[in-house]
């Protein structure tokens, strides 16, 4: 009995030498307040990602409503540099705060003059990763996650802070802006390849497939020219001005098209578009009816037009078609609001397109295709999943796969030929004497 009893008079004397004589008053203070600046540095944190990731959606809610709180976001946002600054201004002068309180905690509780290393993991180690677990990470993933709800509840305060460290921030602004005039006169463009890989990077597991050729689709949109989208001119089904209203009614027939180009003498001397449409109430008509009064006007554009501007230009005119005309005036084909459309949202088909129109190729495995030459690099890129500007350097004024191998080999190629360019191996399967018409390519490692 007299042993417990003086076992626990030890254990009392104990406490009170390692605990209570150690955690005195100004230390527990010290601990509330590192406990405070800690929130407060969450809360911070958080804040960067709350204002900086609202959804349009949201800031259209913000917009509408009338309430105070709103009202101090937007006008936090109108003034985006300023915010910044002031939360990256706070922060650090909080994390500091940290981490000068914490040393001082740690330094009267532990004695580290014989363990100086274990002393500098314990104040440099342990103590960042407290500030990244608990003032960074943690109430940044929350924050995104409700955006709306935590830059309400730090509207006032990031709002008083912006008043408090005004002078602070206008310098880091000021700084920054030179900073940005010197690079924005160097330039830094950036290539449509690194735009293409950063849609890789951050799309997630969620994004399909199609949703990240969409978005590649928009990022190269204007930098393709009609040239490399349009329909050939051998491709294209046209009618001469001179040939009788029942003929005419049969190419439409077969054709299935719902506008047509119409030429004098030769395809290089288009005269209007014919609307089949505009034919519908003529159709009883007899086989001399002058169909040519209901061609409409031609509109022409060059081959080395963009096809962002082309579109402006389709939606202001209300056309859906242009013929394509090259240097010396002769017609090179033409396009259609369609193909530019394709371009984004990828192939659409309708009731009259037929398998062979479809498909310009046949997958037979992973490494092995047949491609129908007249298929055009950029239509040729995406099959492949590569960057179309690898083929910029050889390619020279070719646009299609047959154009790309003329271009390399200097010639047109014979049956069973191959062509070698970079891993990529292009076999002529199919050929006359004036084009290259079916070509097998394998793609080496």
């Amino acid at each position: 009995m007299i042993t417990f009893i003086n076992s626990l008079l030890y254990l009392n004397v104990f406490i009170y030498n390692t605990i209570i004589k150690t955690f005195s008053a100004d230390i527990i203070i010290t601990f509330i307040i590192l406990i405070l600046l800690l929130f407060f540095s969450a809360m911070i944190s958080g804040s960067e990602i709350a204002f900086f990731s609202l959804t349009p959606l949201q800031l259209n809610e913000i917009n509408i409503s009338k309430s105070k709180k709103h009202s101090l976001i937007l006008s936090l946002l109108k003034k985006p540099k300023r915010l910044l600054a002031t939360i990256l201004i706070s922060n650090n002068f909080i994390n500091v705060s940290i981490i000068i309180l914490s040393s001082f905690i740690v330094n009267r509780i532990f004695n580290f003059e014989n363990y100086v290393i274990l002393g500098f993991i314990l104040q440099v180690f342990v103590i960042t990763s407290i500030i990244l677990l608990f003032g960074e990470i943690m109430p940044k993933i929350y924050a995104n996650q409700f955006s709306l709800k935590f830059a309400l509840i730090m509207a006032k305060p990031l709002s008083f802070l912006c008043k408090f460290f005004y002078p602070f921030s206008s310098l880091l602004i000021n700084s920054t802006s030179i900073i940005d005039k010197r690079i924005n006169k160097k330039g830094h463009n950036i290539s449509m390849s690194e735009l293409s890989d950063a849609i890789d990077i951050t799309s997630d597991k969620d994004t399909q497939e199609e949703e990240k050729k969409m978005l590649k689709g928009i990022a190269k949109f204007g930098d393709i020219e009609v040239r490399e989208i349009m329909k050939p001119r051998l491709d294209v089904v046209a009618v001469d001005s001179r040939i009788n209203f029942i003929d005419l009614l049969k190419i439409i027939n077969d054709s299935g098209y719902s506008r047509i180009p119409t030429y004098k003498n030769n395809f290089d001397n288009v005269i209007g578009i014919l609307y089949i449409k505009d034919l519908l109430p003529h159709l009883n008509k007899t086989v001399d009816f002058n169909w040519n009064k209901l061609l409409r006007e031609v509109f022409f554009v060059p081959e080395n037009k963009k096809i962002n501007d082309l579109l402006k230009e389709f939606q202001e005119k209300k056309i859906h078609m242009a013929v394509i005309v090259d240097e010396y005036g002769g017609t090179s084909g033409i396009i259609t609001l369609e193909d530019i459309i394709e371009e984004i949202v990828g192939e659409i088909s309708d009731e009259y397109d037929t398998d062979d129109e479809e498909l310009n190729y046949e997958k037979i495995d992973e490494k092995n295709y047949i491609f129908n030459a007249k298929i055009s690099l950029n239509d040729f890129s995406k099959i492949i999943n590569v960057d179309d500007s690898i083929f910029d350097e050889v390619k020279g004024e070719s646009d299609t796969i047959a154009g790309l191998i003329i271009e390399l080999e200097g010639k047109i190629p014979n049956k069973n030929e191959s062509v070698n360019f970079q891993n990529f191996v292009f076999t002529i399967l199919s050929v006359d004497k004036r084009r290259i018409k079916k070509v097998k390519l394998s793609i080496n490692d």
